[in-house]
């Protein structure tokens, strides 16, 4: 009886050592891959945006393309804070010493943006942003990945809302767009 026993441990101990966990190691590992992949296309989408002063409706479909390729889906949220300028003028206002007044941000989020950006027609057009305006884009996936899954069955830590593969990026804009 205890032979028995002692076979279907170390039968149990083989199968978690010889496949279970270099699975997660290779789970984990794609993983790191995919956070790469999306901070480095987050990045270079931003950069485009504030290089160009707007943000297009081809760039971001290739931005979406690119992140759908890493195998997961991704919740993209995008703020731009829109510099408002409001100076007063204490003087004569012909030089930078003589405007008075705060500049003031207000934010436009992803929804309107792309409202903005695709018409209901099927059209679509630029997002016009102008020098001196922030952009930040944050994409997060929103489904469970193999890395998740296991460390979940394995360890028990599960958590609505979590996600693995993320990435954030902003920037200033440095050109007027049209």
């Amino acid at each position: 009886m205890s032979d028995t026993l002692i076979t279907i441990i170390a039968a149990f101990s083989a199968v978690t050592l010889m496949f279970i966990f270099p699975l997660m190691s290779v789970s984990e590992r794609n993983d790191d891959i995919a956070q790469t992949a999306v901070q480095t296309a987050t990045s270079e989408f931003v950069d485009k945006i504030a290089v160009s002063g707007s943000i297009k409706p081809s760039d971001y479909e290739e931005y979406e393309k690119r992140l759908l390729a890493t195998g997961n889906t991704y919740d993209i949220e995008i703020e731009v804070q829109v510099l408002d300028e409001n100076p007063g003028k204490k003087g004569t206002g012909a030089t930078a010493q003589d405007l008075i007044g705060e500049n003031v941000r207000y934010s436009v989020y992803t929804t309107k943006i792309l409202d903005d950006m695709y018409n209901d027609d099927g059209s679509s057009q630029n997002f016009p942003l102008k020098k001196g305006d922030n952009v930040i884009v944050t994409a997060k996936n929103t489904n469970k990945t193999l890395a998740q899954t296991l460390r979940s069955f394995f360890y028990k830590v599960t958590g609505q809302g979590t996600y693995q593969v993320g990435a954030s990026s902003s920037s200033m804009v440095i050109n007027t767009g049209k």
